[in-house]
């Protein structure tokens, strides 16, 4: 049995339809004011062939949050109520909320210096049980040459304040899609900084926490910035709370490949 040529008009109608399709697939595109054009697609966080240790915390913790303007509440009514802020509950413990906006590893920002001086003049007397370090996607733009050297100097000074305090990372989240190529080399370059320390590192690059389904829930496109809204920042404090919770019952991968159980 052989198929029958398409008459000539029908096959001109198809190619119609398929040209119209693609029009409207360009126009929604534009219709995103939130999502600038692709530039770099995110590549995989460096693994670690031994695992950090399993997290541990006391019964109600102090923890120290900090990072930029995620961290210091901005787009939220009140900042209170931002993702560092409402960690505390979610670990009924106590958070200690340290964030500048505009500011990163290499960039002062508006309301104080950049991360290794902001680090440098923290009070040990703040004790935390642990220390969660956010962001920061205002170093996108930068020299990326001197990043990880900038991001060495400011975690050697947090361990010189707080040694013995166990150290999570929390990467750059995106503010708007697709991933900037400068938030994705970012990502990466933390992602194998921590591993080298052993510390816990959270991506949400990788983990995919904003994606095109859930961005305009996320993140407030109008008077917030494009910052996390009420809404966001909760959704926020969630994916690090479960992500600790994580690190709290993981196996530790020892130099041999083998896996052991954290002590109980």
């Amino acid at each position: 049995m052989t198929l029958r040529a398409l008459p000539r008009l029908r096959r001109m109608a198809l190619v119609i339809v398929g040209a119209a399709a693609v029009a409207l697939t360009v126009a929604l595109g534009v219709s995103r004011p939130w999502m600038p054009p692709a530039e770099t697609a995110p590549v995989a966080a460096a693994q670690n062939d031994i695992s950090p240790a399993p997290l541990t915390l006391p019964e109600h913790p102090r923890v120290l949050v900090f990072g930029d303007s995620w961290t210091y509440g901005s787009a939220a009514t009140p900042r209170t109520e931002g993702y560092a802020y409402l960690l505390a509950d979610l670990l009924d413990g106590e958070t200690v909320v340290d964030g500048v906006r505009g500011s990163g590893y290499q960039k002062p920002g508006i309301d104080g210096p950049d991360y290794g001086t902001r680090i440098r003049s923290l009070d040990a007397a703040i004790a935390p049980d642990l220390i969660i370090v956010q962001g920061s996607i205002n170093d996108r733009r930068e020299d990326a040459a001197p990043f990880p050297a900038a991001v060495d100097t400011a975690w050697d000074a947090l361990t010189s304040t707080f040694p013995d305090v166990p150290i999570v990372v929390l990467g750059p989240a995106p503010h708007e899609l697709p991933v900037g190529a400068g938030t994705a080399r970012i990502d990466r370059d933390l992602a194998r900084l921590a591993a080298e320390r052993l510390w816990w590192y959270i991506s949400p690059v990788q983990d995919r926490w904003i994606t095109a389904a859930n961005y305009l829930d996320v993140i407030d496109v109008d008077a917030g910035r494009k910052h996390p809204s009420n809404a966001g920042h909760e959704y926020l404090a969630e994916k690090v709370y479960q992500a600790l919770e994580g690190f709290m019952s993981a196996p530790v991968t020892a130099a041999d490949g083998t896996a052991q159980q954290p002590a109980k």
